[in-house]
């Protein structure tokens, strides 16, 4: 009897074991929800957007996010989508959303990640017109594409510089003649980002060494550039999912600084008639100029420095009149950074 008792104890022990090893095992294996995150870039797909091109590649899945991408005509189109939460995450001018939060009964969107250190405003000119420098516009005609966000800072840079700004002419047009007009000498500059214009002319056979790119950075201009802003009610209900899609998006721009060819082929491959070469060039200057600057060296990836944002305000209202300026505070969140030694890039 004693040894028939043995022998089902282990029987019943090894159907126990069994039993709470297939328990862990089912548990294991189920997965955590996916948060849907709808993300709007407030321009056309380029090579700038490549960091979240390699965060979609199983980053963002990784933080247990389901991410789609769409594209609006602008930084206010982009900002309503996400004032309205018909988008939960955009990529934005930051200038843009300074001028936006002091709309009346204007909601509460802030930045949360900021790609750009650096804004990619500048002027590109030709030397053969006699423009070495920003003072040589004095006098020049500038051609400008209608809603471009630059000029909103143009009073403050000729301010700086000790430009009148009477004697700079402006010719409007729309962007898809901007780079032809300058090629055919029909104005002396036009105002663009820098990664953009100077790639343009140079594929239309504008000679290189006739183009001298004049960014607003090198003069004075305080601003940050491109932002990622967040719906606040998404941001306040789900807070893990923005500190996910941020820690994600790090990742993706320390990839793509790895391989920027690979990075550039990603981008160019989702442009109809994208080149592959052209995608690349513009990611090297975009990485050189307004993503690796000598602050994201130091204080890492995605966040700012209140000092100098506040700066940047007062550069904004040299332009703007605003009904009550909004602080640093008002304009960037930065509770859903990762610590400063997982955002340094070595």
């Amino acid at each position: 009897m004693s040894k028939f008792k043995t022998t089902a104890l282990r029987c019943l022990l090894a159907l126990s074991i069994t039993l709470v090893a297939r328990g862990v095992s089912a548990a294991e294996t189920v997965a955590p929800s996916s948060v849907a995150i709808h993300f709007t870039f407030d321009r056309p797909l380029d090579a700038s957007m490549a960091p979240f091109l390699a965060a979609k590649d199983g980053r963002f899945s990784a933080e247990h996010l389901n991410v789609s991408f769409s594209s609006a005509s602008g930084s206010p189109e982009a900002l309503a989508r996400v004032a309205k939460g018909d988008s939960e995450l955009a990529l934005v001018d930051i200038n843009e959303l300074i001028r936006f939060r002091d709309k009346e009964d204007a909601a509460p969107v802030k930045a949360v990640f900021v790609l750009f250190n650096r804004a990619p405003y500048a002027i590109v000119a030709r030397r053969s017109r006699g423009i070495n420098v920003l003072p040589d516009l004095d006098g020049k005609t500038v051609g400008v594409a209608d809603g471009d966000l630059s000029m909103r800072l143009w009073p403050a840079l000729a301010q700086q510089n000790g430009i009148k700004t009477s004697h700079v002419k402006f010719h409007k047009m729309s962007a898809a003649v901007r780079e032809p007009i300058l090629s055919a000498g029909q104005v002396d500059a036009v105002a663009g980002f820098s990664y953009l214009s100077p790639v343009n002319l140079r594929d239309r056979g504008v000679p290189g060494a006739d183009l001298v790119v004049l960014r607003y950075a090198d003069y004075g201009c305080e601003a940050y550039g491109f932002a990622v802003v967040a719906n606040a009610a998404f941001a306040a209900a789900k807070p893990d999912a923005v500190k996910g899609f941020v820690r994600a998006l790090v990742a993706g721009v320390a990839a793509t600084i790895k391989e920027p060819a690979r990075a550039a082929d990603e981008a160019a491959s989702r442009i109809d008639g994208g080149d592959r070469d052209l995608e690349l060039e513009r990611l090297r200057t975009v990485l050189a100029d307004n993503i690796l600057t000598d602050e994201v060296k130091r204080n890492g990836l995605g966040g700012i420095e209140p000092l100098r944002l506040e700066r940047s305000i007062d550069q904004v209202a040299q332009d703007f009149k605003f009904r009550k300026r909004p602080t640093a505070g008002d304009i960037f969140d930065d509770r859903f950074l990762p610590p400063v030694a997982a955002r340094l890039i070595n």
